[in-house]
């Protein structure tokens, strides 16, 4: 009877979590609050920077720009009224958004995406994981399979093994060895919904294709870190290319609307 109760709630908790939808309409088991998440984000996004140094100058201006013109277009409702952005000294092209507004994008991502169409499909595309509570599957899911996991640990330091595995779910393991990719719907679902997102703050969403196939020529053949968290292939650039007849006039009319971001490139 002891065994019985703990799976009853579970399965309770489950059965109501089910309820919860991506923006996309996909079915989401999301068992923590949205503060709760935040916590991990805000822990997680504060041990980051004490591991890796923080750029300032032309580079932190630069990803700022296309940062802050992307997010102005979330939607109040989603609770994030602010976006804290930083450029990491890293050569791995690595680009991260973390539930409660936290954008890291390391200078190795500025070797791949050539011009601020490049760099806001990667911004726009991991807002849309923290937009679409991706983090909160991973973490919920992980939590009911896993009993290394527990929501008292995430919040009450990222310390260790256990840290690290709250920071790979979040969509930072790449910089621990902890890599936890997002999986292929979730994947989807954050190209589809940055790609709208770009688009409506006036970045040409047909940069998207091109980005991809920089990330796929780099290294030689050997995808960089990023894209071992973010795999891509034929398939995903034909979901792109069948996007753009929504995001095109997205981005026409934002910019008949005068959103024109002029972000100076730099390199």
């Amino acid at each position: 009877m002891r065994l019985l109760l703990p799976l009853a709630a579970i399965a309770t908790a489950v059965t109501l979590s089910a309820c919860a939808s991506s923006p996309l309409g996909r079915s989401q088991l999301t068992l923590y609050s949205d503060q709760e998440l935040e916590k991990m984000g805000a822990a997680s996004f504060s041990k980051y920077q004490e591991e890796l140094p923080v750029v300032e100058g032309k580079e932190d201006a630069y990803v700022s720009c296309v940062a802050n013109a992307v997010t102005a277009k979330v939607p109040t409702s989603y609770g994030i009224t602010q976006w804290e952005v930083k450029v990491f000294k890293d050569e791995s092209a690595n680009a991260f958004a973390l539930p409660g507004g936290h954008i890291g994008v390391n200078t190795g991502l500025l070797d791949i995406a050539e011009n601020q169409d490049q760099l806001a499909t990667v911004i726009g595309h991991e807002i849309a994981h923290v937009l679409a509570r991706h983090a909160n599957e991973r973490v919920s899911t992980q939590s009911l399979t896993s009993a290394g996991l527990s929501l008292t640990q995430a919040l009450a330091g990222l310390e260790g093994a256990g840290g690290d595995q709250i920071m790979g779910l979040l969509g930072m393991g790449a910089e621990y060895g902890v890599l936890k990719p997002f999986s292929r719907s979730h994947e989807s679902e954050a190209d589809l919904i940055g790609l709208d997102l770009m688009a409506e703050a006036g970045f040409d969403p047909r940069a998207s294709v091109k980005l991809w196939a920089n990330m796929n020529a780099s290294g030689g053949g050997q995808p960089p870190v990023w894209m071992s968290t973010h795999p891509s292939d034929e398939q995903r650039m034909a979901a792109l290319n069948e996007r753009l007849e929504t995001a095109l006039p997205l981005y026409e009319q934002a910019r008949a609307s005068g959103e024109k971001p002029n972000c100076n490139r730099l390199r």
